[in-house]
């Protein structure tokens, strides 16, 4: 168990990494990048994937291995979800690329991160900056979706696809950060903290750092502290759904809301989960699936959980009397 000033630190940020190499997960983007800082030389870049899989601790990295001692010095960062208009180009931008390194024969580098939350102005005034001040500065654009960012500036860019990180990727950073902080934590704690964070490292890693204060923490605590739902705690509703016991099944949907505290949500995510692996037709499989999705979605619109559920449920039993 960890003392309370280690538990204070912020976790992602102290195990972050420094090297392109020690990146977790994204083995195609480090070494492609790894070529880069080998060269000295690199193009503008964009960083498209899912949030928590490594975009930012990438470009950080980067920066900090082709820049040297002092990189902090050669790099601007921005969040584009809050500095997303063209003043922001104008000034900021420009100034820092007009600007020359003052190591020779070495540029500085721009990152965007949520790029493509930047204007269609804004990023018409980007392409024009990167043409001019190409010997001066590298750009990195980080995005969940390269969509968003404009054709102009994505064919000036190398796009490298960050992915989700896989469950052996996710366990084998999560038990290394364990080793390191001294906890005790079994690989089947693990294996649910990856559940939990659909392959996102970040959510990941605070889910370890919040049970870390607990001796011998277990894969009930994994679900408590992230706030989500056991999937054996469903396998009672889908059991009975697929056995067509509408009001079994209702009676055990409205426990989940009332008793335990989960949203119709939550069970959503965790029968479609169930359901993916669950061995049964192709056609039950698909129609689940839709009647998941058409649930999800009335909710989206602001349905009542209490509603929704028991429409679900009923749709479900009706699915499955109808297949016997």
């Amino acid at each position: 168990m960890v003392s309370d000033k280690d538990f204070m630190e912020i976790w992602i940020e102290k195990h972050r990494p420094e090297k392109v190499s020690d990146v977790a997960g994204q083995k195609e983007a480090v070494k492609m990048l790894e070529g880069f800082v080998k060269s000295g030389e690199m193009p503008h870049l964009i960083f498209a994937g899912p949030p928590g899989v490594g975009k930012t601790t990438m470009a950080l990295c980067l920066a900090r291995e082709m820049l040297g001692e002092n990189w902090k010095d050669h790099l601007l960062e921005l969040n584009a979800s809050n500095e997303r208009g063209i003043d922001v180009i104008k000034n900021d931008v420009k100034e820092f690329a007009r600007n020359g390194s003052i190591t020779e024969g070495k540029f500085k580098i721009i990152f965007f991160d949520e790029s493509d939350q930047l204007t269609p102005e804004a990023q018409a005034a980007l392409r024009r900056t990167m043409e001019i001040y190409y010997k001066n500065v590298r750009f990195i654009f980080s995005c969940n979706y390269s969509s968003g960012i404009i054709p102009p500036i994505q064919s000036r860019c190398v796009i490298t696809r960050f992915k989700k990180i896989s469950m052996e990727d996710m366990v084998e950073a999560l038990d290394k950060i364990a080793v390191e902080e001294k906890m005790k934590v079994d690989r089947n704690v693990l294996e649910a903290i990856f559940e939990n964070s659909d392959g996102d490292l970040r959510k990941a890693v605070n889910i370890l750092q919040s049970i870390s204060f607990i001796e011998n923490p277990t894969v009930k605590d994994v679900y408590d502290v992230s706030g989500s739902i056991d999937e054996k705690e469903v396998v009672p509703l889908l059991s009975n759904m697929r056995h067509g016991n509408f009001e079994e099944a209702s009676r055990i949907s409205t426990n989940l809301i009332v008793e335990n505290g989960f949203s119709a949500i939550d069970i959503i995510k965790a029968l479609h989960r169930l359901i993916t692996r669950e061995q049964t037709s192709p056609i039950m499989k698909r129609e689940s699936f839709i009647a998941l999705a058409d649930t999800e979605f009335r909710l989206a619109q602001g349905g009542s959980d209490h509603i929704q559920l028991d429409f679900l449920v009923a749709r479900m039993c009706k699915l499955s009397t109808d297949n016997l």
